[in-house]
């Protein structure tokens, strides 16, 4: 019997260990729990593991190969359970990449789709070969590289920023930069947004929300459309959950995949900036019974996926197949990933995609109590990451404000958006919802009415957003009143049919300067209800600055400048995106927005709504103006916080009274965003304009005023 004299990491002792030799390769039992492959001082670990299995191959290639040159298999008595493990000895991570072929029945009515020939990517693999070059057509199987990683994050402590006070910005990476226009070395690349972080600290937010990075492969489903080809731009269909997508960056990293996303992720900490990432656990790039077989399927196809009774795949994703969350085998993949990404790559928190499938049981049937969730609640490691759950599916369900163990877990929260866009644009039926999506939901998260009795949840459970990738920017929500998705190819059939949008009175791009005017201030309408409301906000970026997308509301496929922020409109809308960058600084200015602070001195109840008429308490159902009031204790500045914000979506003016301070100050116009002529929508801390009690809203406005006084300031 041979020998072999290694330690398996710096920190182990030296140990002799007897050593077997498999096609030239000298090898022994590997590490049973550790999934993946793993660098050793002497070799490589690979572990794998298949439950309906009959045997398991171990394949190497060099760089670029289609045909393997070198088949190991695995002997049995390298085999614990249902889980391979070997340790290769000698190898070069450098050299060589890997794959797996395992043998099984061949029974689809069963859900068994074994194919002893097909080359299967590792579901563990931290890095896929090949995917490189964005839009280049992938022409093999696909191969995993080995990740030596070596980055030092230091003593970078993680973040405990409450949810309830981040101002979240989602970006699509490429889309982010790649324009001309965005002035950056690297375009549509990891490196290409860290260039873009003094934007990000001047407009002021502190959570940026990154859709897919995980590996996907762009060129799946492409096509030619009017003479441009279109891909799977957004990445929602995941090749490899523990890969970071290799085509986001701007230098080749082999064997050091991740660096260049690392780099990124600690220069936005380094500025205060918490990073989010949009992940896809509800269904995978392999599709349906006529999808591609290169990694799930040919493991352990009935156990990742949900079938049907004759071996079909439920759909409740809208993608093909829908992936088993609940299984103990998968829920342990994805608690596992998350784990990986939180430690590896200090990521501060999670946006599930279709998240209700997280509730599915293995039937399809909604689960009460959802391991998966709680597990992932619960779990140490991932005690202070946050977790948003789109809190729908493809399948019908609908769980805002009900998405199971909410406590833990923060919800895109749907009603609001529906009920302040319906709202905002004239649909005065949408003013009760409205109203109590201003004031953070509490009829969805826990509290019975607006004056704190009860117990709430919103703080950090409620996501509000008016806009995000999937439908118009809050441009096109102004600019137009129907879908103009004809360049995707389906005859204008995909998207939302329910944008809740209006043109203000021309249909897309127009010269009309009354019509414009009008849409910039609806633009401001908004973004200021919506910093203005209490749960979380989000917003799309771009919309600071009026970005377009030319009527398209579902540009998953568009890599153009349909879907590429055109960073010339900065220049051309300063204005706007002043008023955004003020709004967003208001908003941390005021903890009273955020959350429940101590009474006010002032004696002002917390939270109300008011008509017209500010001593008139709550609002009549078809109300088109309405106030809401925010009030408290501000211990860290010492002094009353004081928040009125009055809409106006009424087409003529509208006298409001505010709330008497004449005892204890007065209300000073912080905002207001039918301007004062000038072209003022907003007013700096001091400078600040008082009301004696009345105020002129103007048509389709918003104006938003600060209490202060002798008492309590």
């Amino acid at each position: 019997m041979k020998f072999y004299t290694h330690k398996y990491t710096t920190d182990m002792e030296v140990s002799v260990c007897p050593m077997g030799e498999i096609s030239g390769f000298p090898v022994r039992p590997g590490m049973f729990d550790i999934n993946g492959a793993m660098v050793l001082p002497v070799g490589v670990n690979f572990t794998v593991h298949t439950h309906y299995g009959t045997s398991c191959e171990l394949l190497l290639f060099r760089r670029g190969e289609e045909e393997p040159y070198a088949v190991l298999p695995f002997p049995e008595a390298y085999k614990i359970g249902d889980v391979y493990s070997m340790i290769v000895f000698g190898l070069n991570i450098d050299e060589f990449e890997y794959a797996y072929r395992i043998d099984g029945p061949h029974d689809p009515a069963k859900g068994h789709t074994f194919d002893r020939e097909a080359i299967l990517l590792d579901p563990y693999a931290r890095a896929v070969a090949g995917q490189r070059i964005w839009g280049k057509k992938k022409e093999k199987s696909y191969h995993a590289r080995v990740v030596k990683d070596t980055f030092d994050w230091g003593d970078m402590m993680q973040s405990k920023r409450e949810m309830s006070d981040l101002v979240i910005y989602e970006l699509h990476v490429r889309g982010f930069t790649r324009h001309p226009s965005s002035g950056v070395e690297h375009k549509g690349t990891f490196a290409g947004l860290k260039e873009k972080i003094p934007y990000l600290k001047e407009l002021g937010i502190n959570a940026v929300e990154l859709m897919p990075i995980f590996e996907f492969d762009e060129t799946m489903n492409s096509r030619e459309v009017n003479g441009n080809q279109l891909l799977e731009y957004w990445g929602y269909n995941t090749v490899s959950f523990f890969a970071p997508n290799s085509s986001y960056t701007a230098s080749i990293e082999y064997n050091q995949e991740g660096t260049e996303l690392k780099e990124l992720i600690r220069a936005l900490h380094e500025n205060g900036i918490e990073v989010i990432l949009d992940v896809v656990f509800n269904h995978t790039a392999e599709g349906n019974e006529y999808g591609p077989t290169f990694s799930f399927k040919g493991f352990d196809n009935r156990i990742y996926y949900m079938l049907t009774p004759d071996g079909n795949y439920y759909n409740f994703s809208g993608c093909g197949n829908t992936l088993n969350c609940n299984h103990p085998v998968v829920q342990q993949m994805i608690l596992e990933c998350l784990r990986y990404w939180t430690v590896s790559y200090r990521v501060d928190g999670f946006r599930f995609d279709l998240a209700s499938i997280l509730g599915r049981n293995v039937d399809g049937s909604p689960m009460n109590n959802p391991p998966l969730l709680k597990s992932l609640a619960y779990d140490p490691i991932l005690a202070n990451v946050k977790l948003i759950a789109e809190a729908w599916d493809a399948g019908g369900m609908y769980q805002v404000g009900s998405f199971p163990a909410s406590r833990r877990w923060a919800e895109w929260n749907g009603r609001y958006r529906d009920a302040v866009r319906s709202f905002l644009k004239g649909e005065n039926w949408e003013a009760q919802n409205a109203a109590w999506s201003i004031c953070g939901s509490g009829d969805l998260y826990g509290m019975p009415s607006p004056d704190y009795s009860g117990s709430y949840a919103g703080y950090n459970s409620c996501v509000n957003f008016l806009t995000c990738h999937d439908g118009f920017t809050m441009y096109d929500l102004y600019a137009y009143n129907e879908k103009h998705n004809w360049e995707n190819g389906w005859n204008n059939t995909d998207g939302s049919n329910d944008n809740r949008s209006w043109n203000c009175g021309a249909e897309g791009e127009t010269e009309n300067q009354d019509v414009l005017t009008l849409r910039y201030r609806m633009i401001r309408n908004a973004f200021a209800v919506l910093m203005c409301s209490r749960g979380t906000p989000m917003f799309l970026a771009g919309d600071e600055f009026g970005n377009t997308q030319f009527g398209n509301n579902n540009c998953y496929c568009q890599d153009n400048v349909c879907s590429w922020l055109d960073w010339s409109l900065l220049k051309k809308n300063r204005e706007l995106f002043e008023f955004f960058r003020f709004m967003i600084a208001f908003r941390h200015r005021h903890p009273v927005i955020r959350k429940k602070l101590p009474d006010a001195v002032c004696g002002m109840e917390p939270l109300h709504t008011h008509d017209v008429r500010a001593e008139i308490l709550g609002i009549p159902g078809d109300a088109r103006t309405f106030a809401v009031s925010f009030a408290g204790y501000d211990r860290e500045n010492g002094r009353d916080d004081l928040v009125y914000i009055c809409i106006n979506t009424y087409w003529e003016d509208v006298t409001v009274t505010l709330p008497d301070l004449r005892r204890t100050g007065a209300w000073y116009l912080s905002v207001n965003t039918y301007g004062d002529g000038e072209g003022r929508y907003f007013y700096p801390e001091g400078q600040e304009i008082r009301i004696d009690g009345v105020f002129i809203m103007r048509p389709r406005s918003v104006a938003v005023f600060t209490g202060r006084g002798n008492r309590f300031s």
